[in-house]
């Protein structure tokens, strides 16, 4: 089949992915705590004739295919939103304080789409496709946990896919922008810093601990880091985003609480950051007579791109969408995709050969100028049915070739 044939199959379905991603918009958990949307994916894939598998703590995986001999390919769509309290103004919106503010209704509708479009055509897949769907990938913890259930078993998984709707994007809803081979996504570290000190009134310092004024000069000495002890070629990012403490005013109180995030393009960068961030702190407390603890959360790893893949998938992407609509950072000017923010599809990158792929879906000058995660973000649903071709087409390409 040729792509503009398979396009024209997932132009079809558009109106029905759309149906899709609003009800999914209107009803986001976050992290594991997706019941409503993972009841009505199954419910949806049930439907298609599959039979969904439970993987982890709120995952579903499915197969099409494997009736003909072949290697494995899995696509994947995240399932979780934000603890962010929707302001887009958009008719389907979100009401109960928690949105899809990074677009993982897009996601998971695509997915969905692209699962009616593999059973129509099963008895031409030339091997098995794996479709994933996700919980928890914005605390960086789902992906872990249907790799520690076996989602890349049974079958044994050869390759894999991921798609990120981007808002705010200069190209047409719809275009691809394909990563460059190495890494295109940071390591990501969440952590807290613990300063105890000892309570007093306000008015008598001296006869406490201030740990508000321990963490103050800890969150300074912490941007020392980057400016003196990293290299020229050294990336980090360290962000300390929340500070809480005390509940009076004319009181010192007990204990301070810091909590941020690091993001590191490289193992040796990241294991050095968080050393020097526990001395750092522990260090700076005991100067102020307090102690510090810090702890790392959740997190994930860097984010790889197999070189075959990428080269691969932009060319199956030129056959489905033309030229017009596929683009490789090369063509774009960049020698690397790296990115800020990280994704913890990373997980699936350290297990096998995988790549991600950037689709647009709002272009700022045709009404879509705010960026993921903010609470007046929109996406263009015309990208739906491009995406939900892409997933499809890619997977079946892959497995035709090997």
């Amino acid at each position: 089949m040729s792509g503009e044939t398979f396009l024209k199959e997932a132009q079809n379905l558009q109106e029905t992915i759309v149906s899709d991603r609003r009800y999914l918009h209107q009803c986001p958990g976050t992290g594991f705590e997706i019941a409503e949307t993972v009841s009505y994916v199954k419910k949806k894939l049930a439907d298609m004739g599959y039979e969904p598998v439970e993987c982890g703590k709120a995952g579903l995986v499915v197969t099409a295919g494997g009736k003909k001999e072949g290697k494995v390919f899995l696509i994947r769509a995240d399932m979780d939103a934000l603890p962010i309290s929707e302001e887009s103004g958009v008719e389907f919106a979100s009401c109960n304080g928690k949105m899809h503010a990074c677009g993982h209704d897009m996601h998971t509708a695509m997915l969905l789409g692209a699962a009616r479009l593999l059973k129509q055509h099963e008895d031409e897949i030339n091997g098995t496709v794996k479709l994933m769907f996700q919980p928890a990938e914005e605390i960086f913890e789902g992906s872990h946990d249907m790799i520690e259930n076996g989602v890349l078993k049974n079958p044994k998984v050869d390759a894999g896919l991921m798609i990120h709707v981007m808002a705010g994007m200069p190209f047409t809803a719809g275009s691809v922008v394909v990563s460059a081979p190495g890494v295109s996504a940071p390591a990501a570290d969440y952590f807290t810093i613990h300063v105890q000190g000892k309570g007093c009134h306000g008015s008598m310092p001296n006869m406490g601990v201030d740990p508000l004024n321990a963490a103050a000069h800890i969150l300074i000495a912490l941007e020392e880091i980057n400016a003196r002890e990293l290299g020229i070629s050294d990336r980090a990012v360290l962000t300390i985003g929340t500070m809480k403490a005390g509940t009076a005013s004319n009181a010192i109180p007990d204990s301070a609480v810091m909590g941020g995030t690091l993001r590191t393009f490289d193992e040796d960068t990241r294991s050095f950051m968080k050393q020097r961030m526990t001395e750092i702190a522990e260090g700076i407390a005991v100067s102020f007579r307090a102690e510090a603890k810090v702890n790392f959360g959740s997190g994930c790893p860097t984010l790889v791109n197999d070189k075959e893949l990428s080269e691969s998938a932009y060319r199956y992407a030129k056959e489905l969408l033309g030229k017009e609509k596929t683009f490789s950072v090369a063509e774009l000017g960049g020698q690397s995709s790296k990115t800020a923010g990280s994704e913890d599809f990373a997980y699936i990158s350290q297990e096998i050969p995988t790549i991600m792929l950037a689709l647009a879906a709002g272009q700022p000058e045709k009404g879509y100028p705010y960026p993921q995660h903010h609470p007046m973000v929109k996406f263009d649903e015309e990208a739906l049915a491009y995406g939900c071709a892409v997933y499809a087409y890619l997977a079946m390409r892959w497995l035709e070739e090997h």
